[in-house]
């Protein structure tokens, strides 16, 4: 592998992991609600990986191929976004407790939603299905094998900065209430966000 498109491939990873989204919305949310962060984000990296390896065995030309998939993609990723943020919206917050007490439901629970928010974000889909290709060199190891070295460092990038954005909104905001309820209702408010303008620019310039 070209170790100077390595470098390129990771430093554009960090700068899109270190955006603010519908990743950032829920893991925030993990942070706040739960006892643990670890099934929510461990959720959101299964989700990615298997994001990644359809990317590296050939899924991206399916979707180039027959654009109804992304169509497919883009519609169910949003109305799941909206949906979870009209939760948040709408559910009263309440303190949390001083022992951590498990707020938002089973560990199971919170793995499935945080590979709901990731696995079907078409933000993060397309991301992906254009950032892999480029970044491989003519040579070496196969095409293939090359996207899953680049996706796994992606995926150590992301489980990095998901877990310290989510410890700090525990730390920062358990002891702060009005700050909790505002941070907690502008999640919500972000993914109900994100996902109706993913509606509207895939029906309008779709």
């Amino acid at each position: 592998m070209d170790l100077a498109l390595v470098a390129q491939f990771w430093t554009i990873a960090v700068l899109l992991a270190l955006t603010p989204g519908a990743d950032w919305a829920y893991v925030i949310g993990a942070g706040l609600r739960a006892r643990s962060v670890v099934p929510s984000i461990l959720g959101m990296l299964t989700a990615y990986a298997i994001v990644i390896a359809a990317v590296a065995v050939g899924v991206g030309a399916l979707v180039t191929q027959y654009p109804v998939v992304l169509t497919v993609l883009t519609v169910g990723g949003a109305a799941y976004l909206i949906w979870l943020g009209m939760i948040a919206l709408l559910r009263r917050v309440e303190p949390v407790g001083p022992h951590g007490e498990p707020i938002a439901g089973s560990a199971t629970a919170q793995f499935l939603r945080g590979a709901g928010v990731s696995g079907i974000n078409p933000k993060g889909l397309l991301l992906l299905l254009a950032l892999l290709p480029q970044f491989t060199s003519p040579g070496g190891m196969p095409a293939a094998a090359q996207m899953l070295v680049l996706g796994a460092l992606h995926l150590a990038d992301i489980a990095v900065i998901y877990t310290i954005v989510a410890l700090l909104a525990r730390r920062l905001l358990r002891s702060r209430p009005r700050a909790l309820v505002v941070v907690a209702k502008l999640s919500g408010a972000m993914m109900v966000l994100i996902g109706t303008s993913l509606l509207a620019e895939r029906f309008l310039h779709g």
